[in-house]
């Protein structure tokens, strides 16, 4: 009698490359896979429309890709992740499955989830390290403690993957005749995602191009928002539709020798998937900031502003700085923002607005298609000086010289804030008086100076 096992997807959307799949794929003679749509814990984490609609669109191309290979992809929808224990038992019951096969995931409520589920099934529960390229356990530095600051996490990350990677595993062979794909049951809005990749192999040929035509000038253009600079692979990460290792085996396949040196775009590209890791890491090793604490305790002491017109004005980008307006209206418009961007618009919400950085994180989830917790909420504390290896609380970003140097022509401000478009590239930055915009919400000399009384007082 053929025994049947199962493979359930999550932050996972692919076959190339996917442990779990890969094993579930070699123990069995008989192979399902799932998939479970949470909407109601979608909500509760922010999780984006944009994100879930990329979901949906990327479950249909994994189903019909696993359909080629003869898996079924079955789509169930169960409204918090404390409802999957029991529609995982139910549906192994139904379907006579033996065993259990899933990809880590590193956060808090996915733990507990995933606990639930093990203890909650009657049968064998195959747990894989997949998400990342270094597992959080196997990271620490030589007290036995998890890292608090990138640099040494950095190098000895680099350490552990020089001696340790591996190639990026094939898709499993075919494990029966092709099927007809089964329908998705809806469980999000529709939405145009434009030009996001929606497949594993429109993503791997965004990998491959952006690792042979740009990711040399990387280091140079990264910073520059008006500039097709970066990847724009943030989302098939976000989602699994990529793997670190195989944006890794790609960056060395067409880097060579250049991958580990430092000043250069190949080595700079890098440093941001370690970026990515570590901020996993420390969501991992401190669930404090999982709860909504700051990394550094003595900040939650700060005396937030409370002002809704600021943080109004900040969301719909009308606070009368040009790149922080063009930046805001950037995320709303598309559900992505320039790097550099963020931590401009971030800083000036918590260092100009004085306003609490967990409005801004939240913000961000909810209109972000490449939305990580882990990433995120790393980036927003990181700009709000209360995380790990933050910028220090001095450290506070002019939004009128920011611009002129990231965008010293307006070109990106022009895209953005069309009512601007008609100024020169020198009045586009402190746009005068008489123009169809808002003057500036608040003057930034002032409140650099609030900023730096407001840390003082918590020291």
């Amino acid at each position: 009698m053929a025994v049947t096992e199962l493979v359930w997807f999550r932050s996972d959307l692919r076959s190339y490359d996917n442990t779990a799949l890969h094993h579930a794929a070699s123990n069995s003679s008989k192979l399902r896979a799932l998939y479970i749509a949470t909407p109601g814990q979608w909500q509760d984490h922010g999780i984006s429309g944009r994100q879930q609609a990329l979901i949906a669109q990327a479950l249909h191309s994994l189903s019909e890709t696993l359909a080629t290979l003869g898996i079924a992809l079955d789509v169930k929808i169960a409204e918090r992740f404390s409802d999957i224990p029991a529609l995982l038992k139910h549906y192994c019951e139904q379907h006579a499955i033996r065993a259990l096969h899933a990809n880590r995931e590193y956060l808090l409520n996915e733990m507990s989830r995933d606990d639930a589920v093990s203890e909650q099934l009657a049968i064998p529960c195959h747990w894989y390290h997949d998400r990342l390229l270094v597992a959080p356990q196997d990271l620490l530095n030589g007290s036995g403690l998890p890292y608090r600051v990138f640099t040494p996490f950095a190098k000895s990350w680099r350490a552990i993957v020089t001696q340790s990677m591996r190639t990026p595993l094939r898709r499993p062979p075919a494990q029966g005749k092709p099927l007809k794909p089964a329908a998705i049951p809806p469980f999000c809005s529709t939405l145009d995602l434009g030009g996001w990749p929606v497949s594993e192999n429109a993503a791997l040929e965004r990998l491959r191009r952006f690792c042979a035509e740009r990711i040399q000038d990387y280091d140079q253009q990264r910073d520059l928002p008006a500039a097709d600079g970066t990847s724009q692979l943030s989302a098939a990460l976000a989602i699994g539709l990529l793997s670190p290792r195989q944006c890794l085996a790609r960056l060395q396949a067409e880097a060579r020798a250049h991958w580990q040196e430092q000043a250069c775009g190949e080595a700079t590209w890098l440093n941001e998937l370690i970026w990515r890791e570590f901020y996993q890491h420390v969501a991992f090793h401190f669930p404090q900031v999982v709860k909504g604490r700051a990394f550094r305790t003595e900040t939650d002491n700060i005396s937030w502003s409370g002002n809704e017109t600021h943080f109004q004005a900040w969301c719909e980008g009308r606070t009368g700085y040009p790149i922080v307006d063009a930046g805001m209206r950037q995320l709303n418009q598309t559900g992505w923002m320039h790097n550099r961007l963020r931590m401009i618009t971030a800083g000036f919400l918590v260092k100009d607005l004085h306003i609490n950085w967990r409005w801004g994180e939240r913000y961000f989830m909810r209109q972000l298609i490449d939305g990580e917790f882990a990433a995120n909420n790393g980036g927003w504390q990181w700009s709000a000086s209360t995380g790990t290896d933050a910028a220090p609380y001095f450290r506070i970003f002019n939004p009128t010289t920011q611009g002129q140097r990231f965008d010293p022509d307006g070109k990106f401000i022009r895209r953005f804030v069309p009512e601007l478009a008609h100024l020169n590239h020198r009045d586009i930055h402190q746009p005068p008086a008489g123009t169809n915009y808002p003057a500036p919400i608040v003057d930034h000399a002032s409140a650099r100076q609030k900023t730096l009384e407001m840390f003082k007082a918590v020291r």
